[in-house]
């Protein structure tokens, strides 16, 4: 009786035991659960702050062509020297005549010294010259400019006989791997090369586009692209991207990089690489059945008409002839206003907001008559595809957050696939974070080969390959060997970090807008508003789309009953940036606000890419600007303008100057 009362006791112990334990266990899973969403929310914050900066960037970019654009349409220069000076201004790279480039950028004349130990090419060129190119670049060597201006040379002759869709068959090689954007960043085109093998017979490459720009090899990898391009002809596809832009590379740092490389022959290097960009292919269809562009599509895509037009011809709205004003009038009309009140705001004349540009009022350029039509309707359709981006609503409408090109639904996807004959689309020009990402039922894939682009662990790297059942295979990868050694809090936490100091300094640019908005809902003055007011303030102010009550714990620490005293807030955000530059605060916020535009206003300005403008530029230029702006600066206000700035009497403007004249205009 005793035994058996032992035995129930133990047994009731040992299921006491087992019960706790279990009950351990579900409370560990339910932690770990919690903990993993959290992360996980934290990493979706993070990535939609780092989109909609940079998405709003673009839109920047896209505003500024359209800037000057109206500027161009609607100056009227008062002289023979204003005249040739805003020619000259905005001639670009495909508007060189042939035989003007080839002398402008003769590489016979430049002799290769002795003493020159780098890399050396001969045409045509050879498997071995693309080996020593990537021995060299992986040695931190630089190609001699005359080989560059050479293979740059080469390149555009075998891309003029390209037609504007590259086709691609499975039954020569035994895949075919595409890769999406590179961005300057050489380490993942080694990586891609490390282990999926070099270009060859039997292994055909397809680059999305987007070779350049952000990254600080961008050069390089047009280089060892071209090289491999001209050695394996039917092998190696290269289509365009956003990104192969002069515009767009005034801004995002391609240009400058051939400038700092290049320093004697840089414009040359950078004049024959715009021209090269204005000669890429513009699509590639794999057996007839994959269709991979860079961006996207848009309902009134037509890949008849694609493969017909003159992909080398500038866009319409660049560099008018008078013969085309009428044209350009016309389409200015409809965004006319919005073009003003941003340039008014770039100075502060304005705080108020643009109208946003339906799509149906880009389709309504079907009005215009036949000639003008057929150019604009033949750049919308290079425009959709450089620039569009899925959406998973059905439909078709304007892309306001890049502010160009288009968002296409799955019905719009289908109706290309259908029409076409098609199984799926192959895109890129969105970063994702394992690499890629399947949408519209599997019809869309976007692919993304730059690892580590907003930061260090912000994502991976991946390529796709197809075989003849296009059947895709992915391979992911993470460049950066530190990501490699960084757990998924760390590698979390760090990436949050950078992505809220960029959107403190995005604040920050933005204080005055801030404080009127607040002052909105302050209707007493009290200097203090609700959390609630807070967060419908800073969307209407900068317009990222960004769930700022769940961000407001990062950005908004000091707070009492619920009320944020909204003037203190901007003056510890004034603090912070004021700690890495020590300008007063006024002129920062507007430097942060502008720079970038500004910087490539610069840059557009200085012709030879020297980092100077001379003062006959500057004072052409502010006459231009000053004349649709409401600034009533006169000839001889600006001379003693230019004569302030030049704090070294060197007879030049360099770009620090120039924004201290932004600086002397705004206040005045």
């Amino acid at each position: 009786m005793g035994s058996g009362s032992s035995v129930n006791a133990n047994y009731k112990y040992s299921l006491q035991k087992s019960e706790n334990a279990f009950k351990a266990a579900v409370l560990i899973q339910q932690w770990y659960r919690r903990y993993v969403a959290r992360l996980e929310m934290r990493r979706r914050c993070t990535w939609r702050i780092f989109q909609s900066i940079e998405y709003a960037c673009e839109q920047d970019q896209i505003k500024l062509h359209n800037f000057f654009s109206y500027l161009m349409d609607h100056f009227t220069p008062s002289s023979s020297k204003e005249r040739d000076f805003i020619s000259r201004m905005f001639i670009s790279g495909e508007s060189f005549k042939e035989a003007e480039l080839e002398k402008y950028c003769d590489y016979e004349s430049l002799e290769v010294p002795d003493s020159y130990t780098g890399p050396r090419l001969s045409f045509p060129l050879l498997p071995d010259h693309a080996t020593a190119l990537l021995e060299a670049f992986k040695q931190k060597q630089q190609l001699h400019a005359r080989y560059v201006l050479n293979l740059l040379h080469e390149t555009r002759k075998h891309l003029k006989q390209l037609p504007n869709i590259s086709h691609v068959s499975t039954c020569y090689s035994e895949e075919v791997t595409v890769c999406g954007d590179l961005h300057g960043q050489l380490d993942d085109l080694f990586l891609i090369f490390y282990k999926n093998g070099l270009p060859s017979p039997s292994k055909s490459y397809v680059f999305n586009g987007d070779f350049v720009d952000r990254g600080k090899q961008s050069l390089e990898i047009l280089i060892i692209l071209f090289t491999f391009l001209l050695i394996y002809p039917k092998e190696v596809h290269l289509n365009r991207g956003n990104h192969e832009d002069h515009m767009v590379n005034l801004r995002y740092g391609f240009a400058k990089e051939v400038m700092q490389k290049y320093k004697v022959h840089g414009k040359k290097i950078l004049k024959m690489v715009q021209n090269v960009f204005c000669w890429l292919p513009l699509a590639t269809l794999i057996d007839q059945k994959v269709l991979i562009i860079h961006g996207g599509i848009s309902d009134t895509t037509d890949l008849d008409m694609l493969e017909k037009i003159q992909r080398n011809k500038p866009r319409p709205t660049q560099a008018p002839s008078m013969a085309n004003r009428l044209e350009f009038s016309k389409w200015v009309r409809q965004t006319v206003q919005e073009q003003i009140e941003w340039c008014r705001r770039l100075v502060d004349i304005s705080e108020s907001e643009d109208e946003e540009l339906t799509y149906s009022s880009v389709v309504s350029l079907t009005d215009l008559d036949g000639p003008c039509w057929t150019r604009q309707e033949e750049w919308k359709q290079i425009l959709d595809i450089l620039w569009s981006d899925p959406m998973p609503q059905e439909g078709c409408r304007v892309n306001t957050v890049r502010g160009g090109g288009c968002y296409f639904g799955p019905d719009v996807t289908e109706k290309i696939l259908e029409k076409y004959n098609l199984q799926f689309l192959i895109r890129s020009h969105e970063c994702k974070q394992e690499g890629y990402e399947f949408c519209h039922n599997r019809k869309v894939l976007t692919i993304f080969s730059a690892s580590n682009y907003y930061e260090i662990g912000s994502n991976r790297g991946a390529y796709v390959k197809l075989g003849p059942d296009l059947v895709p295979h992915f391979v992911q990868y993470q460049a950066n060997k530190t990501a490699h050694t960084l757990t998924m809090t760390q590698r979390i936490s760090r990436v949050e970090e950078s992505a809220f100091r960029a959107l403190r300094e995005k604040l920050f640019a933005h204080t005055s807008a801030l404080i009127s908005a607040f002052k909105a809902y302050d209707k007493d003055n009290t200097g203090r508003i609700t959390l609630s007011n807070w967060a419908t303030a800073v969307e209407s102010v900068l317009h990222l789309g960004l769930p700022w009550r769940m961000l407001r714990p990062q950005l908004v620490r000091n707070t009492a009953n619920g009320m944020l005293e909204y003037k203190s807030w901007l003056g510890d955000l004034a603090m912070e940036q004021r700690s890495q530059e020590h300008i007063q605060s006024s002129l920062l916020e507007v430097i942060y606000r502008n720079r970038s535009n500004l910087e490539t206003i610069f840059r557009i300005i200085d012709r030879d890419h020297s980092g100077l403008i001379s003062f006959e530029e500057f004072h052409q230029t502010w006459k231009l600007f000053s004349s649709h702006m409401n600034i009533e600066v006169t000839d001889d206000g600006i001379n003693d303008l230019v004569r302030s700035i030049d704090f070294n009497k060197d007879g030049n403007i360099d770009f620090n100057e120039f924004l201290e004249a932004f600086r002397l205009v705004k206040q005045a």
